[in-house]
């Protein structure tokens, strides 16, 4: 070990041993409340982890939706984008050794696609790490804090001596979310037979139409419209007027987007609610007998329930008017 990296470990050590007993730690309890009164329900931490595992696949320019498919360069530089867009999206301020300062305290920041397998370099021993993990193939997250110390990690044998956490103290993790739901990457996850006649499509309209034909009463996020539309005006070609909620009202499809008029539709229906750029399709007739007390909605002054199978086709009613959702 050279003499400089010998100084490091010693320093990092002596910092850790400054914070007193095992289990008490005010400032680990300091952050994780503020942290939680950031984001009492997760949604910001899952939506950032969304976001840069999309930003990573870039399908727009790409058309790509698996992670397995991202050269080796990109999937090391994840955990900076992570980092970046968490400070981005919660306004940490820089930290003074590690790379934020939250609640006053300084914590470094690491993400793993491969649970505990986050990165520790010496020089965080003794401060506090928030430890980032996202799996698209499990469509789960996870964020927790721990304080590094020596005895917890496996030693290091890459040239910068970064070290990861023991199995056997993962338990030493205090979770502020653990195993929680991951928006889901609907192209990595649906029918293959599906997915191929989306892609199979000549136009970025039809894929479209293809998507919000076979996919449907699932949330689909805007950037699974972007990757398949592959335009820069990808949104135009959902909405009405052309778009695919033109083209496939004749189907009976509706195809709902994140107004507060069209999640009431939604609602109705039992449908997911779309959230923030996302749409929701569904194929509904009007209501008759043999559908009994299923959830319905009246739009163009009849009442309409989701079809089942043998129902007949009929085209679609139109949807409210677009307003916006609070």
């Amino acid at each position: 070990m050279l003499p400089f990296q010998e100084a490091r470990i010693e320093a990092a050590a002596s910092a850790a041993a400054q914070h007193g007993a095992a289990g008490l730690d005010p400032d680990l309890d300091r952050v994780y409340e503020y942290l939680q009164a950031l984001d009492p329900t997760g949604r910001r931490f899952a939506r950032v982890l969304r976001d840069t595992i999309d930003q990573l696949l870039n399908g727009e320019i790409t058309g790509r939706y698996d992670w397995k498919t991202l050269f080796k360069t990109e999937k090391t530089h994840a955990g900076t984008l992570v980092e970046i867009n968490l400070q981005r999206e919660f306004g940490f301020a820089d930290g003074e050794a590690m790379d934020y300062q939250i609640a006053g305290v300084d914590v470094d920041c690491k993400h793993s696609q491969q649970f505990g397998g986050w990165m520790i370099p010496p020089e965080a021993m003794g401060h506090l790490c928030l430890l980032a993990w996202a799996d698209d193939y499990k469509s789960l997250w996870s964020i927790g804090l721990v304080r590094i110390r020596e005895k917890w990690l496996n030693t290091g044998n890459n040239r910068d001596l970064k070290m990861t956490l023991k199995a056997g103290h993962r338990d030493e993790i205090k979770w502020l979310w653990r195993d929680k739901d991951l928006p889901e990457n609907v192209l990595l996850h649906m029918d293959a037979t599906d997915r191929n006649a989306v892609f199979a499509a000549d136009s970025g309209q039809r894929r479209l139409n293809e998507l919000f034909r076979r996919v449907q009463m699932r949330r689909i996020s805007r950037n699974v419209v972007r990757t398949v539309a592959r335009q820069k005006d990808y949104m135009k070609r959902v909405r009405g007027n052309g778009g695919s909620r033109s083209a496939l009202r004749t189907e009976g499809i509706l195809i709902m987007g994140d107004y507060a008029s069209h999640r009431v539709v939604a609602d109705k229906l039992g449908l997911p609610l779309p959230e923030d750029g996302e749409f929701v399709s569904a194929r509904v007739v009007t209501l008759r007998p043999h559908h009994g007390t299923a959830p319905s909605v009246s739009l163009d002054g009849r009442q309409w329930v989701l079809a089942r199978t043998g129902d007949p086709v009929q085209p679609a009613p139109f949807l409210p008017s677009h307003i916006r959702r609070e």
